[in-house]
């Protein structure tokens, strides 16, 4: 037996319990996982309280981990049991152990901590597939990132730094704003005080940006498609204030032939190859020193809800982790 938060029924992180929970023996192509590190992303709210709808509940929610592999089923050869692992993108991460099959997991090289690990496989694979990817960004490459001292947005500035790119950081906050700008944003706005539109247009000089980043969907729709210059990009990869509302597909037209993406990290790795690529890549920057994973707060796995408060009032940065 081990233990694990569950949901018994969508709603506020009341709703999360700290349940013991029965883990089975791994079967054909499963890894058993003791987990030393679990990622708190936003999707785990959206999964509480309903936004995104779960097969069944009651369900153990959370997306990343790392840990050590604790024991194989038949047809696994990859790993063997004492592997450092770490995964992104598979439900059911609250847990002290947990059942995975092994084709998502990757190997942890040994220079990068579990907690480490934890606090950067969800966000840091996404920021590598949206730059590297949804737009392949260059040093040419102006973009904006909302939410830019967020544990997405801070990995986005030092990957935007890395590759020489201009990015243009929208904050709520003074102290958020110089977060940002020591990660390597190149411009930093504080939302709450300035216009970021009439500021992107000054930065730009009138121009706009390539592309948008954002993660933050209803409270920045369609502002921030007046932040992009004609047939440039807006990238919808979260819901932070809430989802987007439907729109009319002639206000892309409108406001310069635009074009809007609405894209997830499942898709981006759901072949193996594609997630042992992006995870490559992403561990690459960290181990030579160009990303460096902020993991502001841990908190006990059993005091998830907690974390949950913290994240949804936007009193976090960086990443945060839960402990099993």
């Amino acid at each position: 037996m081990a233990h694990a938060i569950r949901i018994h029924a969508t709603g506020g992180p009341d709703v999360l319990s700290w349940d013991e929970v029965a883990v089975a023996t791994p079967g054909p192509g499963e890894v058993l996982l003791r987990q030393e590190a679990v990622g708190l992303n936003y999707i785990d709210v959206y999964h509480r309280t309903g936004l995104y709808k779960l097969a069944e509940l009651p369900a153990v929610i959370g997306m990343e981990g790392a840990g050590t592999v604790a024991a194989i089923g038949p047809d696994v050869d990859e790993f063997k049991p004492g592997d450092r692992v770490a995964y992104a993108g598979v439900l059911g991460a609250y847990a002290q152990e947990r059942l995975i099959p092994a084709h998502r997991l990757v190997r942890l090289p040994d220079a990068i901590s579990f907690e480490t690990a934890a606090g950067m496989m969800l966000q840091g694979m996404t920021v590598r597939y949206l730059m590297r990817e949804t737009y392949p960004c260059t040093s040419d490459t102006v973009l904006l990132f909302h939410a830019a001292a967020g544990g997405v947005g801070l990995i986005a500035c030092q990957w935007a730094r890395a590759i020489g790119a201009t990015m243009i950081g929208t904050v709520g906050s003074d102290a958020k704003a110089a977060l940002a700008k020591e990660n390597g944003c190149t411009h930093v706005i504080n939302y709450r005080t300035e216009d970021y539109v009439a500021r992107v247009r000054e930065i730009t000089g009138g121009k706009g940006c390539d592309v948008v980043y954002d993660g933050v969907g209803k409270d920045t729709f369609p502002s921030s498609l007046d932040c992009l210059k004609p047939k440039g990009l807006w990238v919808s990869f979260g819901n932070a204030s809430g989802p987007v509302p439907p729109f009319d597909m002639t206000i892309l037209s409108a406001k310069g032939s635009l074009f809007a993406t609405r894209p997830t990290l499942m898709t981006y790795i759901a072949e193996r190859r594609d997630l042992v690529a992006n995870a490559a890549d992403l561990f690459d920057m960290v181990e030579k020193g160009a990303i460096k994973i902020s993991v502001s707060r841990t908190y006990p796995l059993a005091e998830t809800a907690s974390a949950h408060r913290d994240l949804e009032a936007r009193a976090t940065t960086g990443s945060v982790v839960l402990i099993p």
